[in-house]
């Protein structure tokens, strides 16, 4: 499998799954701190609708994702803020309401339907160098807003009743942070498509959070998880492809590698807790 390294075609992908892992590994820490995992979901899936609407309007898909992406994040963070108890629902509505604008935007697009699978478990092994070059932009975007204003967002997560009597503007923060996440969903549908994107955006963190004591360092472990799950699954979907003709999208393959890893950090911490304690004598 290693051959693979080699390949033009496979070091472009290689680039690509490992500048994803930069923006899900940092910003999947943020998501599974503050506990938001279901708002990010609602996130990615209301981005299909943009993916749509990029197909019937004529303009890139991905443009249109990020666009759906951001709106849905502004609509959620409002009315997480006002609603509170109430916001299930909501995301529920944002989830359904955008994949069922993506297929129907699909289908009133002139021409042949696309390749709908590409986007709902992603298409890495096809994706283009301008692509690469969005990713990252959208990193570099990304590691800015993280270096400058890490411990606001830090706030936010932990104690956002705190950060509003400090004076911080917690409400734009948060929404800031929804908006990064949104950012984040996009470099990943390409990557394990609109469906799985949740999955590769808080596994690695939530499998990195027991081992580590700070948010910065829960990052660089959630990145070099979602590194080495992405270069796995790359490696295995090649290897498979050629020594058994099977074509298995990587995307799934990613997913199924990174939940490995956490079952193993889950066993490992499960034996560290029950490994007897050492007893000595008491001196006489």
């Amino acid at each position: 499998m290693l051959e693979a390294l080699t390949l033009p075609f496979f070091q472009r992908v290689l680039l690509a799954g490992l500048l994803a892992s930069v923006a899900c590994g940092v910003i999947g820490t943020y998501v599974v701190a503050k506990r938001i995992a279901s708002l990010s979901g609602g996130l990615s899936h209301a981005a299909f609708g943009g993916v749509g609407l990029g197909y019937l309007a004529g303009f890139p898909p991905m443009l249109g994702a990020a666009g759906f992406g951001l709106l849905a994040a502004l609509v959620v963070g409002i009315a997480q803020r006002r609603l509170g108890s109430g916001i299930d629902t909501l995301v529920s509505m944002v989830w359904s309401v955008g994949m069922a604008l993506g297929i129907v935007f699909v289908a009133l697009a002139p021409g042949y339907a696309p390749d709908l699978m590409s986007y709902l478990f992603g298409s890495l092994l096809f994706v283009p160098w301008d692509y690469v070059i969005a990713i990252g932009v959208l990193d570099l975007l990304i590691l800015v807003a993280v270096l400058r204003f890490h411990r606001v967002f830090e706030a936010v997560c932990f104690d956002d009743e705190f950060a509003e009597v400090a004076g911080l503007p917690a409400e734009g923060f948060f929404l800031g942070l929804l908006a990064l996440t949104a950012l984040a969903i996009v470099t990943l549908i390409r990557v394990v498509g609109v469906i799985l994107a949740i999955a590769l955006l808080t596994i690695p963190a939530a499998t990195a959070r027991p081992w580590v004591e700070s948010l910065r360092a829960m990052m660089l472990l959630s990145v070099a998880l979602c590194a080495v799950s992405t270069v796995g699954g790359l490696l295995l979907a090649y290897g498979l492809s050629q020594s058994i003709g099977l074509s298995a999208p990587p995307g799934p393959l990613i997913i199924l590698l990174a939940a490995f890893f956490y079952v193993l950090s889950e066993a490992a911490r499960a034996a560290t807790r029950r490994r007897p304690v050492a007893v000595t004598p008491a001196a006489s």
